[in-house]
């Protein structure tokens, strides 16, 4: 195509504005009335929904880490130590888990983070850290052999 004046070249969008509509029209298919077939509705909704959905994934992981540390404090409590005191223990003895293998240990594997526990809890005894409490019969992790079923 042979454009003669630039003004002709500024009017003639062409394909470009089909497809850059198309990817829009494609985004808000699922919704309903005419902010699905009406661009200018369209287009509204769909800056709006990416924007929630940009700030939804922040929120996601500021989420999960809060459940994470929920889990792994108490998990902690039932041993009978603080989390500060236990993250610090687990620290200074070389052993770097995250917050998320942490408290899949205190959730699916209630013994090895117990052995955690106990690694930091003598660990925080040596070099005395504080936030250290008697544990209690009362909070203990009962499974199916700790059970005496006469």
């Amino acid at each position: 195509m042979v454009f003669l004046n630039i003004p002709l070249l500024v009017r003639a969008r062409g394909p470009d504005e089909f497809w850059r509509k198309r990817r829009i029209f494609k985004l808000a298919a699922h919704y309903r009335s005419r902010t699905r077939n009406v661009y200018s509705f369209a287009i509204r909704s769909v800056h709006r929904a990416l924007a929630y959905a940009t700030k939804g994934r922040k929120l996601k992981k500021l989420d999960m880490a809060q459940l994470w540390t929920t889990r792994v404090e108490a998990g902690c409590q039932q041993y009978g130590v603080g989390l500060e005191t236990f993250k610090e223990g687990l620290t200074r003895t070389s052993i770097l888990l995250n917050r998320k293998m942490l408290s899949d240990l205190a959730i699916w594997e209630p013994r090895s983070f117990e052995a955690l526990v106990k690694i930091s809890r003598e660990r925080a005894a040596v070099e005395g850290l504080p936030d250290i409490k008697q544990r209690s019969a009362f909070n203990q992790v009962y499974g199916l052999r700790n059970l005496k079923l006469d």
